[in-house]
């Protein structure tokens, strides 16, 4: 099984390049996903109160054997929760979910209108606490970024976004280069809607690999973390041997003309 890439954060920060996404997984087969995933070698688990499963998150980074400083877990304030009280209590309620010693990355999940400043402030408050190792956004387009320019003394480390060969965020890759904001995609492997697509299967004959591995090494060679959700064991192995290989800087840019907007997710401009 292939190796692992580490990416540093602006903080200084190590964060895993490939991870492990948990949405709608629940009760059993989300800590049995993270613990098969543990064991393959992901140290990456991203949660989010509104997935309801932090509780198996904890469960399955303590009983995984594995040293608690290798294991990087992220989670996120829920819309509902958003604000600076409302955000204190909602991460507090995290830590008591999660029962780990610490967060590793903690996210605003989406950019909810009218209570921007406050959240972020109060994450600032969390990662100037040492409550947090490092703090972000998700779903901030550029738009929200330039405007938690105005407000933050803080840049955020993370900028979680729906990001694939289909939905290539091209200038808010750009912006987060340029800005040492780390992007990670999510849904990157477009709810499986594109590995048919038969410039994938091209490629991924033509590498010795599947389509789905062929899209998450895109994301790894633009720079990208990717979080990829499965709770099957074949797939979690399948999504994780990605590092033994390259895409050449031709068909890298071959798929960047795959564009076609495609959102399998909500529009975060809707919430300006």
């Amino acid at each position: 099984m292939s190796k692992q890439l580490y990416t540093t954060l602006n903080n200084g920060t190590q964060m895993p390049l490939l991870g492990l996404g948990v949405y709608e997984m629940h009760k059993k087969e989300a800590e049995q996903a993270i613990e098969t995933a543990l064991h393959i070698g992901y140290r990456l688990v991203d949660t989010a109160t509104m997935y309801h499963n932090e509780s198996e998150v904890g469960n399955a980074v303590r009983n995984s054997g594995i040293n608690r400083d290798e294991i990087f877990v992220t989670t996120k304030v829920n819309n509902p929760d958003q604000g600076y009280d409302a955000t204190m209590r909602a991460f507090d309620q995290s830590m008591k979910k999660l029962n780990i010693d610490y967060i590793n990355l903690y996210l605003v999940h989406w950019p909810i209108k009218g209570k921007r400043k406050e959240t972020w402030k109060a994450l600032e408050e969390l990662y100037n606490n040492k409550q947090v190792r490092a703090i972000g956004v998700a779903n901030y387009l550029i738009p929200f970024l330039k405007e938690l320019e105005t407000y933050s003394n803080i840049t955020p480390a993370v900028d979680q976004m729906e990001f694939t060969p289909f939905l290539f965020m091209q200038e808010e890759l750009e912006y987060c280069k340029q800005r040492k904001i780390q992007l990670q995609s999510y849904t990157p492997l477009t709810k499986g809607e594109k590995l048919k697509d038969k410039r994938i299967i091209g490629l991924a004959e033509k590498y010795k690999k599947t389509p789905a591995q062929i899209v998450l090494r895109w994301n790894i060679q633009h720079g990208v973390s990717t979080i990829p959700k499965s709770s099957n064991e074949a797939r979690l192995k399948e999504n994780f041997d990605i590092f033994d290989f390259e895409i050449s800087e031709e068909d890298m840019q071959l798929m960047d003309t795959f564009n076609e907007n495609l959102r399998l997710v909500g529009d975060p401009l809707a919430m300006l």
